[in-house]
């Protein structure tokens, strides 16, 4: 269970709250010279940047999402996973107008023990939703939000809505109410308002502006303790 959201105000502010159960994913945030990320431990070994933020503005997470099954995993040079694409672009190998024309010349499926939609961004505040088996849109306006339902075919994940799941629709009505002016605190409050208990808490929230080339989180929903960590303007 998560939630990214994207402002484009003043300033492209994006917010992500990562819940997770820490008995399933092994995690850690993981501090570069360029790169802020979650590092989620991978039977390969290595601490896979499936949800970060690289200085040069590109942001992305994957979020879980009941899977389509025309987007199940395959192989081949036709297909892309969506966590592929998802790393790329957080570590800047690939551009947004890259990660555009990947996702219009290649079949974007699921990882092969996971079922995840994403959103990419990047410093401009241009944002893409790509739905594996369902289909990409870029988004306009104010803001971006998503959470573990799709957005591009909302009756496809409708018979799995978690009673009293309202999170997307409470972040909404608080999102639609803000002007230019949208800051690090108004994201921080979003996330603590739909911030999760139990198994599958909200483990790390984090705010990235890009005016101040900068990243602000909270662990544990410790929202009285916030960290900052800033990328080098060198």
């Amino acid at each position: 269970m998560c939630t990214r959201f994207v402002y484009r105000g003043n300033d492209v502010i994006t917010g992500f709250n990562f819940d997770i159960d820490p008995a399933v994913w092994n995690h850690r945030i993981i501090e570069e010279k360029d790169c802020f990320y979650i590092g989620i431990l991978r039977p390969d070994g290595v601490r896979h940047s499936y949800h970060g933020v690289h200085r040069n503005g590109n942001a992305g997470t994957l979020l879980y999402v009941h899977g389509s099954p025309a987007g199940v995993w395959e192989c081949g040079s036709g297909c892309l996973t969506i966590a592929e694409l998802t790393e790329e672009f957080i570590r800047a190998r690939i551009s947004y107008d890259e990660a555009l024309r990947l996702v219009k010349t290649k079949k974007i499926v699921y990882a092969p023990d996971a079922t995840m939609q994403a959103m990419l961004s990047d410093r401009q505040g241009r944002t893409l939703i790509v739905e594996p088996g369902i289909g990409w849109r870029e988004d306009e306006g104010n803001y971006s939000l998503i959470t573990n339902y799709s957005l591009l075919d909302p009756a496809s994940t409708r018979p799995y809505l978690v009673p009293g799941d309202d999170r997307y629709e409470r972040a909404d009505r608080m999102l639609e109410g803000y002007g230019d002016n949208f800051s690090v605190s108004d994201g921080l409050i979003i996330l603590r308002e739909v911030r999760q208990e139990g198994p599958w808490a909200t483990r790390l929230s984090f705010v990235c502006s890009m005016n101040e080339q900068a990243v602000y989180y909270v662990e544990n929903n410790d929202f009285d303790h916030v960290k900052v960590y800033r990328f080098s303007r060198s």
